[in-house]
């Protein structure tokens, strides 16, 4: 199936196979959160997702305000997302340096949270120059999260200051 969706997507039969870019399971058991900045109910493993509460809660106690933009994405939904771009003419090559393709995302696990705050766009750099990103560099271990894709990863991703993901 994940062969066929990517042929569909002209996402290159040898995408993955340097080892770079793990494949991941979706997870079978997820909890909802609440909604994301449009509204959107956002799911998370069970684990993950009472870490996520904690973290909001101490950043909260600190002052500072951390949102969900995306939790959980399935293996279809990573599809939507490729194949939107595709429709608005960007070009596979330049949609797989910002979007994995579909199995290969770590938000199929239900542990990898894409974050925002106010006054900051969201999933952009600007990010990096929040009090929240700052917040998240000090305290986010002490919650199992660290920063998958920081500048230069080792995934060949471009740099997702907001995107963190708890370790299993």
């Amino acid at each position: 199936m994940l062969r066929e969706l990517h042929q569909e997507l002209g996402i290159p039969e040898d995408y993955g196979l340097d080892g770079r870019k793990p494949v991941f399971e979706e997870a079978a058991d997820l909890v909802e959160v609440g909604p994301n900045l449009v509204g959107r109910m956002q799911q998370l493993e069970p684990r993950t997702a009472a870490k996520w509460t904690e973290m909001v809660a101490a950043a909260a106690a600190d002052g500072i305000t951390l949102l969900i933009v995306s939790g959980f994405r399935d293996i279809d939904y990573q599809a939507r997302l490729i194949r939107k771009k595709i429709n608005a003419g960007q070009i596979v090559s330049d949609i797989l340096e910002v979007n994995a393709a579909p199995g290969f995302s770590e938000h199929h696990t239900g542990r990898a949270i894409d974050i925002a705050t106010p006054g900051s766009r969201p999933l952009t750099e600007e990010f990096e120059d929040s009090d929240a990103f700052r917040w998240l560099l000090q305290n986010a271990a002490r919650f199992g999260f660290s920063m998958t894709y920081p500048r230069q990863n080792a995934q060949g991703f471009i740099y997702e200051p907001w995107h963190w993901a708890r370790q299993p």
